[in-house]
């Protein structure tokens, strides 16, 4: 389903069993990592790469979440949820609007269309490694508020 919103690949992903990766194919190299729930990653106790342990009795839900631009429309989108079961309801996020698209009902991505997309960065804009103010942003935001 994510690939099929990108218009990407879908292959297995070999760092942790019944883990696959979703391919964009854009000029960023835009991909995202899916594991089985219930799957930890945590640092190395040295200088290694991540290390990976199944927790069995995990809840489903995260509050890790990605704002993610896809080239479709919301009616692509929430056709894409309805045919899977899945919540899809778009939201305003103050300066812009996002679609919370809940995959399996547990993992949420804020979609952008295209035009979210452009209000998104025009309001993201302020935030720019170009003439930041980063004691403003320490002070205000990102990660004083939700948006």
């Amino acid at each position: 389903m994510l690939t099929e919103m990108f218009g990407g690949t879908l292959t297995g992903f070999g760092p942790y069993r019944d883990s696959f990766i979703a391919w964009a194919g854009d000029e960023h190299g835009t991909a995202i990592e899916v594991y089985p729930v219930g799957t930890e990653m945590f640092p190395d106790a040295g200088q290694g790469q991540a290390n990976f342990r199944h927790v069995s009795d995990a809840s489903p839900y995260v509050a890790t979440h990605a704002a993610v631009s896809v080239a479709l429309d919301a009616t692509g989108i929430f056709a894409l949820a309805s045919r899977e079961g899945w919540r899809a309801v778009q939201l305003s996020r103050g300066t812009n609007h996002v679609i919370e698209f809940w995959i399996e009902n547990t993992v949420m991505l804020e979609l952008m269309t295209p035009q979210m997309t452009a209000d998104y960065r025009r309001a993201a804009s302020r935030f720019s490694r170009k003439g930041v103010d980063h004691v403003a942003i320490e002070a205000t935001g990102p990660a004083n508020s939700h948006r």
